[in-house]
C-alpha cells in the first residue's frame, strides 16, 4: 500500500505490552442483509515497542510512542504517508474486514455507507483575544500583523479538505461548503484551523465533534479550539446537513448538489474474488484494480501463496468509494473498468458501462465477470443517489 519510494518499508518489532485491551459499551444490532452488527469502545493504554525499517529511510523507533506524529526524528511527508495507510485500514469509515468463515460471502457483510454529510465552515474568533496576553502568544508575527486563517476539515480517513485562506484577519469568515461520505455516525469531524506563513503554518486550535452529535444538535455547532492540548478561548463555528443514501438516480441532475465541493451520489465496487488464474503458484501475485475515467484508481492489495489459501482463486474482500459529481454523470458517463493483475502484467479486464447499472435492480450490479483468457472477477457494482434526512431518520443508537 505504501508508494514506491517507500516500498523498502517494514515492520522489524511490533510489541504491545502486556497491558491488556478493554473492551465495553457492546451494542448489537441487526444489518439489512441478517448480519449482526457490533459497536463498541475500545481502550488499550500501555507501553509499545514498535520498530520500522526500510532501505534509504533511517530506523524508525516508535518505542513508548503516544502518537506517531509527534515524532520529530519522521519527515512530515513520511509520516502522513504512514498515518494514511493506518487510517486507510482502522479508522471509520474504513473497517478491518477479518473474515471468520471462509464461506462467508462478502458482499453480505459489507456495510453500505449511510450518506452524505454537507458542512459549511462558517467563521472563527476568539484567538485574538488570547493572543494578546504575556505567556499564551499564539503567533510570534502577533506584532507585525493578524494571522492569515484556514481550516482542514477532516471526517474520519475521509480525504481531507481546505478552505480559502482569509487574510490579515482575527475574526476569519468563509460560508463555505463541502461534501463528506459518511457510513458511521461516530466518524469524527475535526476541524484543524492554521495561520499561513512563510517560515511554516502555525496552529491556532484544534476542534471536533462527531457525526452524530452536530446533526443531534440541529446541524449547528461551534467548537472549542484546543492548543497543544489546552483549551483557548478560540472557536469555529459550523452547519452541517446530513443527506441519506437512497437507489434513486434522480439526485444525479438535482440543482441542489451542483455546486463545487458537492456530491449528488456515490458509487460502491466490492472485488469479493477471481478465479481460473493460471500459472506457478508460487509465482502468481494477483490483484484487481478498479477505475472510473481518469481521476478514480483504486487497487487491492497484491497477494501471494500461503498456506490454506488458493492463489489460483484468491479472494479478496474489498471495496471502493467513489463519490459521485454531476459532472460524472448524463450522456458522457464513462465506464467502471475492473483489471485483474499478475504483478504488473494485466491479465485481463472488463468494461461495466455507468447506465448498466442504473438500469439494474435496485442499481446494483453483481456479477462473475469473465475478464478474458478463462478467469474471472467476482464484483459488485453499486450506486446511490441523495435524500435529505430529518435527524428522526438516525439509526436507534439506544439513546
Amino acid at each position: 500500500m505504501l508508494p514506491k519510494m517507500l516500498a523498502s518499508l517494514h515492520f522489524t518489532k511490533v510489541d504491545l505490552g502486556d497491558v491488556p485491551i478493554q473492551v465495553s459499551n457492546v451494542l448489537a444490532t441487526k444489518t439489512a442483509t441478517r448480519g449482526i452488527k457490533l459497536d463498541m469502545d475500545v481502550l488499550w493504554s500501555g507501553n509499545c515497542d514498535i520498530q520500522l525499517d526500510g532501505n534509504m529511510i533511517p530506523q524508525l523507533d516508535f518505542t513508548g510512542a503516544a502518537n506517531v506524529a509527534d515524532f520529530s526524528l519522521i519527515d512530515k511527508s513520511v509520516r502522513n504517508v504512514i498515518l494514511s495507510v493506518i487510517n486507510s485500514m482502522l479508522t471509520l469509515p474504513n473497517r478491518l474486514y477479518i473474515k471468520m468463515d471462509v464461506n462467508n460471502d462478502y458482499f453480505l457483510s459489507y456495510l453500505e455507507p449511510l450518506g452524505v454529510i454537507r458542512i459549511t465552515v462558517d467563521k472563527a474568533y476568539g484567538f485574538a483575544e488570547e493572543a494578546k496576553g504575556k505567556v499564551k502568544h499564539f503567533f510570534s508575527k502577533i506584532t507585525r500583523a493578524a494571522p492569515d486563517c484556514y481550516v482542514k476539515v477532516e471526517v474520519g480517513a475521509e480525504p481531507e479538505w481546505k478552505t480559502t485562506i482569509k487574510n490579515n484577519t482575527t475574526n476569519p469568515i468563509w460560508n463555505e461548503t463541502h461534501d463528506f461520505v459518511v457510513s458511521d455516525y461516530d466518524q469524527c469531524i475535526k476541524l484543524d484551523v492554521e495561520d499561513q506563513d512563510v517560515g511554516g503554518d502555525d496552529e491556532v486550535g484544534l476542534g471536533a465533534t462527531t457525526v452524530e452529535e452536530i446533526l443531534r444538535s440541529g446541524g449547528r455547532k461551534e467548537l472549542s479550539l484546543l492548543r497543544k492540548g489546552e483549551q483557548s478561548e478560540g472557536k469555529v463555528a459550523l452547519t452541517a446537513q446530513f443527506f441519506k443514501f437512497e437507489p434513486d438516480v434522480t439526485s444525479f441532475s438535482a440543482p441542489d448538489h451542483n455546486a463545487a465541493g458537492q456530491v449528488c451520489g456515490v458509487a460502491v465496487v466490492l472485488i469479493a474474488g477471481a478465479s481460473g488464474i493460471k500459472g506457478q503458484r508460487e509465482q502468481l501475485h494477483p490483484s484487481v484494480k478498479v477505475t472510473l475515467g481518469q481521476k478514480h484508481h483504486f487497487q487491492t492489495a497484491i497477494l501471494a501463496d500461503a498456506p490454506g489459501s488458493d492463489i489460483s482463486n484468491p479472494a479478496f474482500d474489498s471495496n471502493f468509494r467513489i463519490p459521485i459529481t454531476s459532472d460524472m454523470v448524463g450522456a458522457g458517463a464513462e465506464s467502471f473498468r475492473i483489471t485483474l493483475f499478475d504483478k504488473e502484467t494485466e491479465i485481463g479486464a472488463v468494461e461495466v458501462p455507468f447506465t448498466d447499472v442504473v438500469k439494474a435492480p435496485n442499481m446494483i450490479l453483481q456479477n462473475k465477470f469473465d475478464v478474458g483468457n478463462g478467469t474471472f472477477v467476482r464484483a459488485s457494482v453499486m450506486l446511490r443517489g441523495l435524500r435529505a434526512a430529518a435527524i428522526e431518520e438516525l439509526e436507534s443508537r439506544g439513546k
